[in-house]
């Protein structure tokens, strides 16, 4: 073996250990979560870029919606950052609601922004322990458009609820305009060509333009089901 093989030898042993040590900092991120989350209620998700301006209608809209729900009984909660977060924040805030904000340090846009409730902005490290916090207290995902992030989130819970992993919640995309070239795709090919999904993984999947869309949906949906945590 050459001394250059060694060295990445050596290299690969310290990694692995590190990695056994980074278990007790995710652990204390998942316990924090929970023990902080567990109290907040019944809420709302709101995603969407970070990129949007405040003057955008997305943006907007999302006060709109936010405010709507708020209002309804709902709190709401977002990565806590710009754009669309902060515009989920600010409706919840404006509407004297509770607003939770789930922050992440990004290397470009996430900064706090200043409608999230004192006691209710969380910071995490792992991308991966923040998406359950999101998905175990959300009664429902109010997706605004946005670019990877916001599908990533996306996708994720389409995915835990078709495969049982959570229960299932009603999943709300809003703008018509944006969104229905995607779920055309998804019908057309993952669907009807590939039979790579079900229809029934469509069923909780709802396409709107407006905030009373938005809460009939909710209202709809949880005079059928219970209020409460996902797993």
């Amino acid at each position: 073996m050459t001394m250059r093989s060694n060295n990445h030898k050596k290299n690969w042993n310290e990694i692995k250990t590190n990695d056994s040590w980074a278990i007790f900092k995710i652990m204390g991120e998942f316990v924090n979560g929970f023990e902080r989350m567990s109290s907040i209620g019944p809420c709302v998700s709101i995603f969407g870029s970070a990129r949007t301006q405040p003057d955008d209608e997305h943006y907007k809209m999302a006060v709109k919606i936010a405010e709507k729900i708020t209002l309804n009984g709902y709190g709401v909660i977002t990565g806590g950052g710009p754009g669309i977060m902060e515009a989920g924040n600010k409706g919840a805030h404006l509407a004297g609601g509770t607003s939770v904000g789930l922050n992440i340090d990004l290397p470009f846009e996430q900064h706090d922004n200043p409608y999230i409730d004192g006691d209710k902005s969380l910071d995490f490290d792992y991308f991966f322990v923040r998406k359950v916090m999101f998905v175990k207290y959300s009664q429902g995902f109010v997706v605004m458009p946005g670019g990877f992030g916001t599908l990533d989130e996306l996708f994720e819970a389409i995915t835990l609820i078709q495969t049982h992993k959570i229960d299932k919640f009603p999943i709300i995309l809003v703008g018509t305009s944006f969104w229905t070239g995607l779920i055309d795709w998804i019908k057309t090919t993952l669907l009807q060509q590939n039979g790579n999904i079900s229809a029934k993984d469509l069923d909780l999947i709802h396409i709107v333009d407006n905030e009373d869309q938005v809460l009939d949906i909710l209202n709809s949906f949880y005079d059928k089901y219970n209020l409460s945590p996902n797993f």
